[in-house]
């Protein structure tokens, strides 16, 4: 029984959402914006590498979205390439 509970538990938490819906239910823009460069710094680890969606918790859109985003702050100097 306890087994059951503790698999239950597991697939709530799974169903979490990394990212809330931020404009409302109709907003069709970006999930992560390059400016935003303390979310950005979660989704790398110390080596300044992108984590992996298993490890970050995303899906592929919201991966994509990162990805896109973390590219973009590199370019403009907000985030390092390499990490120290």
């Amino acid at each position: 029984m306890e087994r059951a509970e503790k698999g239950s538990k597991h697939r709530m938490n799974r169903n979490r959402r990394r990212f809330s819906d931020r404009g409302g239910e109709g907003w069709k823009g970006p999930i992560v914006d390059y400016k935003e460069v303390e979310l950005l710094r979660k989704f790398l680890t110390a080596s300044s590498k992108m984590m992996s969606r298993k490890r970050a918790g995303t899906s592929a859109t919201e991966q994509r979205a990162v990805r896109l985003a973390v590219k973009r702050a590199r370019f403009m100097a907000l985030l390092p390439y390499v990490g120290i």
